[in-house]
């Protein structure tokens, strides 16, 4: 007997599931089941059409709170569920998650799992909209994940949520990370010349970028010859947004240079010699582990998701959050010794191949797809990746 045909709906915006969970689907498609992506109408909404895979367009502010228009969106979510009757249902991110929880149990679907990369703004935060609503998103979750699997990417996020009674030990599990392609980021050597200090994400306060910039006015004075380097696009959905204007304004004294987005990070690694994240907290860190595979040394905040991503002494530092001298202190090690950087990259391969490829993500997650649905999901004898 074959494999049963079976219905399975990926729901977030759209640069999350092309970036990160192409490769899941591409193996669920593999074990002859259909995919649905549903996310926002954007440009990577038609790289995952192009990738053969049907995709329904969902209007979803991200940051909105106007209830309004929240609940519209839901309504839309949920009709998208009755019309679909999708056997499986995976959401990346708390909105979407939330959302897709709420329509799933309306049209009756069971096989739930939710998978939050990060817990955001609002429970990183400490702005005064942040901390009100924190106690509303609390209770909504509280009703929203009941009975669903709940998928975290670092232990700290997973016992956040225990602590708030959101979700129990036995409908939740980590899988570290959403997985690094070693074959797509891979090392190279450093480039002679001035060296280059990376700090790569979407432009947010809560990716540590005032302290970064801080931490380079710091080293600076000191007479550190370097350049360091901003790589993301600006977020102005983001209530953690860093204004355009700032952006431009440091390029344009000399503080750090913005390069903008870019579509060929592999490349952005391959110049740099540093890779800095002093972020407030994260699900995966993926940028550090895309550093670790392309052989570069990192420095980190002591903070959820990074903390699991570095392995302080082997493939780079540690720091702690908000502290804009240590972070300088940590950065100017590794610019003064370039055979450390040579070994602590040599490591940040090491763990990027053994701890956090794709393969061992999709493999851990089709397995909890098998434990939920048994036999409808038999295990396959290979999982495809790409």
């Amino acid at each position: 007997m074959g494999v049963p045909f079976m219905k399975v709906l990926f729901f977030a915006s759209s640069d999350h599931l092309y970036r990160f969970r192409i490769p899941l689907a591409v193996a669920v498609r593999g074990e002859g089941h259909e995919v649905l992506f549903v996310s926002p109408p954007d440009p990577y909404a038609v790289k995952l059409a192009e990738a053969g895979f049907r995709w329904c367009p969902l209007p979803l502010e991200r940051s909105g709170v106007n209830p309004f228009k929240e609940l519209i969106t839901l309504l839309r979510v949920a009709r998208i569920y009755r019309r679909e009757r999708p056997d499986l249902v995976h959401h990346f991110t708390l909105k979407c998650a939330l959302y897709g929880s709420l329509a799933a149990r309306s049209a009756g679907i069971r096989a739930v799992f939710n998978a939050v990369p990060g817990v955001g703004y609002i429970y990183t935060s400490k702005d005064l909209k942040a901390r009100l609503l924190r106690p509303f998103v609390n209770l909504l979750c509280r009703v929203g994940f009941r009975g669903t699997r709940m998928i975290f990417e670092n232990p700290d996020n997973r016992e956040l949520f225990l602590a708030c009674g959101i979700t129990s030990r036995g409908e939740s599990c980590v899988i570290r990370s959403a997985g690094v392609d070693t074959n797509r980021f891979t090392p190279s050597p450093e480039v002679c010349g001035t060296p280059i200090v990376l700090l790569a994400g979407r432009m947010l306060w809560d990716k540590g970028i005032g302290e970064f910039v801080e931490a380079v006015k710091l080293l600076k004075r000191q007479g550190v010859i370097a350049r360091f380097v901003l790589v993301g696009g600006c977020d102005p959905e983001n209530p953690a947004a860093v204004p355009r204007r700032s952006l431009e304004e440091w390029a344009k004294t000399g503080t750090v240079e913005w390069w903008g987005a870019s579509e060929d990070m592999p490349a952005v690694y391959s110049g740099v010699h540093v890779v800095c994240l002093p972020s407030y907290g994260e699900g995966g860190a993926n940028v550090l582990l895309e550093a670790g595979a392309c052989g570069r040394p990192v420095v980190a905040t002591d903070v959820p998701g990074c903390r699991q991503a570095v392995k302080p002494g082997e493939n780079g530092l540690l720091v702690p959050v908000r502290d804009a001298e240590a972070l300088a202190e940590a950065i100017a090690v590794l610019l003064k010794d370039p055979a450390l950087r040579g070994r602590m990259g040599a490591r940040g391969r090491e763990i990027a191949v053994q701890e956090f490829s794709e393969e061992r993500v999709v493999r851990e997650t089709l397995a909890l797809y098998r434990e939920l649905l048994g036999a409808k999901w038999p295990a396959a004898a290979s999982v495809p990746v790409s």
